[in-house]
């Protein structure tokens, strides 16, 4: 049991190291731009702009590239400035850094509202909930309501692990 919370403590620790100096990094100021593309997806600029994965293609010696750009959307968040999602969020919100565009998509599948849904996303992670909740809200949905709904699912033994759920029927937005 000591062994077990020592090494949650150094966990903790080395994790929370790590995040001072990746914030130490971008302190001075996070324009979309400048950042690399793993901290791209769900972060938020200086100007409280979402930051977002673009393809871009551009001629390259008579071919078509396709590249991958952080752009500044014009998304604006309200109360959140500079700020690079933590791996912990991605991983316990079911998201990937490799996310192109903002789209409401995703609130369609059982499997990841139950991650959005869940405490370790919804309690720990106030940017992808924002964003979340105001995709739901763009198409007319209450993220809450969605949420406990995904929970009736649940409960009803539709959306088991493992087990394909009816996705949602878009009545729900």
């Amino acid at each position: 049991m000591a062994s077990s919370m020592k090494s949650s403590l150094i966990l903790f620790f080395t994790c929370s190291l790590f995040l001072q100096v990746t914030y130490a990094v971008y302190k001075t100021e996070v324009k979309c731009e400048s950042l690399p593309n793993g901290d791209c997806a769900f972060a938020i600029s200086s100007t409280g702009k979402r930051c977002v994965l673009e393809k871009a293609t551009t001629p390259k010696d008579d071919l078509i590239s396709s590249e991958y750009e952080c752009k500044t959307s014009e998304v604006i968040v309200e109360n959140m400035k500079e700020h690079i999602e933590t791996d912990e969020c991605i991983e316990s919100c079911g998201l990937n850094r490799n996310f192109f565009g903002i789209s409401s998509d995703d609130l369609l599948e059982p499997q990841f509202v139950s991650k959005l849904c869940a405490p370790a996303c919804y309690q720990e992670c106030p940017n992808i909930v924002d964003l979340y909740f105001n995709l739901a809200a763009g198409e007319g949905a209450y993220l809450p309501d969605l949420c406990n709904k995904n929970k009736k699912l649940q409960s009803s033994g539709a959306a088991e692990d493992g087990v394909d759920a009816p996705a949602p029927s878009p009545s729900i937005f």
